[in-house]
């Protein structure tokens, strides 16, 4: 057996709560790392930008497609009522996996960017007016940029940006200075999708509240890496996409506070999000659905829902365990290579890794580690602040999920490797 296919594992018997943390038994759950890429084992580290799904998740989908699907919340007939049950099973999952208070805190979205989306139009548009102030961060990906700058344009409202440290740590007493009697509110990530940066979300969120500004948090890069409980955070909104966190594409979760929802406005007009329509009057149905306007990702929201349970069974404890390991691996293992420079130092980070080469551009690494089946991202990960920030153009990112190996950490060393010789 290769170094590369160490952890691979014949083993076919789903992961139990049972198991202890082993990672043969979790990678025999992924059908997608047992195929080759460019004739070598695939290494597939490119997390950040989508996990993969388990085969637990994969049956619940065609489960749902082959025996379940039906339109939910308007028929009588037996499959629109087990659909329904389903759909709002997964709810009430969700809600469990993120401690909300009350399932219809839960809204589903097709993704982050919607989410964010989704509080921009419902909180922004009713209660940001000119002259009014935003808080972001220099980490912020462009989803919770444009939309805020697109509401600033519209309204006369203005941007305040959180500055940040050369090793991607953010500037909390900067971050304190910016609050007056303009704010209105907060969005800030909870990990840096581009530099692994943890943020200390719930310090922010404290202070945010001192003074009577709400938060968002992007938790796209967080949720499947480590417990999140937002009761203990406190945040006002948090917002992630299920396809980060082994579920399926176009689904997502805006956990909202419901003093919050209940205030907003709807984002989207259409079926389901009503009580009653009229040409002369519309009254909007209470949360959640006020914010599900039309046929929901029935399918996707059943498949995040067992993807939950998959993770859970795990431990994201376990998981974020696993991943600290991978990542202090590969941490040690490139700052050890002359030419190599490791991007984002923070003292608290989830598992990715950014780095540039010397004299090799980004994108040719890419390029090189794929014919070696090893997938990892180039560019500037849409967080082109940081990366003008760093007076980067683009980095290499390695992001690590729990059914990688400290095999495949080494196979990306040895492939980096094998592209300093090319370009010697």
């Amino acid at each position: 057996m290769s170094a590369r296919q160490a952890g691979r594992s014949s083993a076919t018997a789903p992961y139990r709560a049972a198991d202890a943390f082993d990672l043969e038994r979790i990678r025999a759950d992924f059908p997608i790392l047992r195929q080759q890429v460019h004739g070598k084992p695939l290494v597939y580290l490119d997390n950040a930008a989508s996990s993969q799904m388990p085969q637990p998740v994969i049956d619940r989908l065609v489960h749902y497609q082959s025996a379940q699907h039906a339109n939910i919340h308007r028929g009588v007939h037996t499959l629109s009522a087990l659909a329904t049950a389903e759909y709002e099973a997964a709810r009430c999952k969700l809600q469990k996996f993120l401690n909300a208070a009350e399932a219809r805190e839960v809204i589903f979205t097709s993704g982050t960017t919607d989410a964010i989306n989704l509080v921009m139009h419902g909180y922004g548009r009713k209660f940001i007016r000119a002259g009014d102030e935003i808080i972001l961060t220099t980490l912020e990906h462009h989803a919770n940029i444009v939309p805020w700058q697109m509401l600033a344009e519209e309204t006369g409202a203005k941007i305040r940006v959180v500055p940040m440290m050369d090793t991607g740590e953010l500037c909390l007493d900067s971050y304190e200075k910016l609050f007056n009697a303009r704010t209105r509110i907060v969005g800030v990530t909870h990990v840096s999708n581009a530099l692994g940066s943890i943020n200390p979300v719930k310090l922010m969120i404290a202070l945010a509240h001192a003074h009577g500004v709400p938060v968002l948090v992007d938790g796209a890069q967080a949720v499947p890496h480590m417990p999140v409980d937002v009761q203990d955070l406190d945040c006002d909104f948090y917002a992630f996409s299920g396809h980060k966190l082994c579920g399926p594409t176009g689904i997502g979760v805006l956990y909202g506070k419901a003093k919050w929802l209940e205030s907003m406005q709807p984002f989207k007009g259409g079926g389901d999000m009503i009580l009653s329509v009229s040409f002369e009057r519309t009254v909007y149905n209470t949360i959640p659905q006020k914010f599900e306007a039309g046929t929901p990702p029935i399918a996707a929201a059943i498949g995040l829902g067992a993807a939950v349970d998959y993770l859970s069974t795990i431990g994201l404890a376990a998981i974020a365990r696993h991943e600290h390991e991978l990542l202090q691996h590969a941490t040690e293992r490139l700052r050890a290579l002359p030419g190599v420079r490791l991007v984002g130092t923070a003292r608290h980070k989830a598992a990715v890794l950014s780095f540039v080469l010397d004299g090799v551009h980004p994108h040719d690494v890419g390029t090189l580690l794929d014919q070696e089946g090893i997938a990892v991202r180039t560019g500037h990960h849409c967080a082109q602040p940081v990366m003008t920030r760093l007076n980067l153009a683009a980095t290499v990112r390695a992001s690590f999920a729990f059914y990688n190996s400290h095999a495949e950490v080494d196979a990306l060393v040895a492939g980096v490797r094998a592209v300093q010789e090319v370009f010697a």
